[in-house]
């Protein structure tokens, strides 16, 4: 069995931990396992580490294209018999258009995959009502298209490593596929977006206005991680919707969120239990998201967080 997953690469060529998790979780279909990558040249190393074998490298697309992504993994479905992508906002909009293109059926929200149903048949456990329900299910197609929870599988190195052959791939385009395309700036001092970044400082209400985040936009910078938000904050038009995380918004799976500010509605907590540690800033105690986190400070963010600022500062 051959397995190709769309691996999204950080700006610094470093592999997002999104892709690692997708990378696992390929692994267990006891296949060969390939990457496929666009734009920012991949660290073969870490490739190599979580056991791929061969490394697609598609040029002639500038920028992020969904239609033209999904067009160029099309050229590739005769040597694969899955498909596999991080459930990220890019992993689900390119094996949409994959699904739309092919007419294969498509599973999102992947928590774990089975090839023993049968027959191009695969049995598949995925993440419903942001990962409250837990769905079994049973995909029959040719070629399977998956997309995987990214806090559903833990990033593990490859028992064996493999050894990267890179072969440049060439799509065939047609009118129309890049017509819609994105050009994007470094999100974060890190270059990481909100899905994959490794720090991640929370604002919510309690940050009090658009002019409050200068200081989370600080921390961030100097921690190397980026600003995300609550519900209400893109409500009141603080932030863009981009920046959300939560049910509605980005699942995010940090090794470290600080929420500031974050009172911690169950929409918000099922887009930040996959970090690794949750801090929590707050002036009420009683606040749930107090309850969820590792760490709690109990305190005013508009002093606190100058204050940590200062700090790292200063030991700079």
């Amino acid at each position: 069995m051959t397995v190709f997953c769309l691996t999204e690469i950080e700006p610094g060529g470093a592999v997002a931990d999104a892709s690692l998790r997708a990378l696992t979780l390929a692994r267990e279909l006891s296949g060969d396992v390939a990457a496929v990558v666009f734009g920012t040249a991949p660290a073969l190393g870490d490739l190599a580490a979580h056991g791929v074998s061969d490394v697609y490298a598609v040029s002639g697309i500038e920028g992020y294209a969904p239609q033209a992504w999904a067009r160029a993994l099309a050229g590739l479905l005769t040597e694969a018999e899955v498909i596999i992508a991080a459930a990220t906002d890019r992993g689900n909009e390119v094996l949409a258009h994959l699904g739309a293109i092919t007419g294969l059926p498509m599973a999102a929200n992947c928590a774990a995959v089975s090839a023993e149903a049968g027959p191009e048949s695969y049995a598949i456990v995925r993440q419903r009502w942001a990962g409250l329900l837990l769905e079994e299910a049973v995909l029959e197609a040719p070629v399977a298209l998956l997309t995987v929870a990214t806090d559903a599988v833990t990033a593990t190195m490859a028992d064996v490593p493999g050894v990267c052959a890179v072969h440049s791939v060439t799509p065939s385009l047609r009118e129309g596929d890049l017509v819609v395309r994105a050009a994007e700036a470094p999100a974060g001092a890190g270059g990481a977006s909100l899905a994959t970044a490794r720090v991640v400082v929370g604002g919510g209400r309690g940050v009090g206005s658009a002019d409050g985040f200068a200081a989370l936009d600080e921390l961030a910078s100097l921690l190397g991680g980026v600003v995300g938000v609550s519900r209400v904050v893109t409500s009141e038009g603080w932030r863009p919707h981009t920046q959300q995380v939560g049910q509605t918004g980005t699942k995010i799976t940090p090794d470290v969120y600080l929420a500031c500010g974050i009172s911690g509605a169950i929409q918000h907590i099922a887009g930040c239990s996959g970090a690794k540690h949750i801090i929590a800033i707050n002036t009420d105690p009683g606040a749930p998201m107090i309850a969820r986190a590792d760490y709690a400070v109990i305190g005013d963010l508009h002093e606190i967080i100058p204050a940590l600022v200062k700090a790292i500062r200063d030991r700079s």
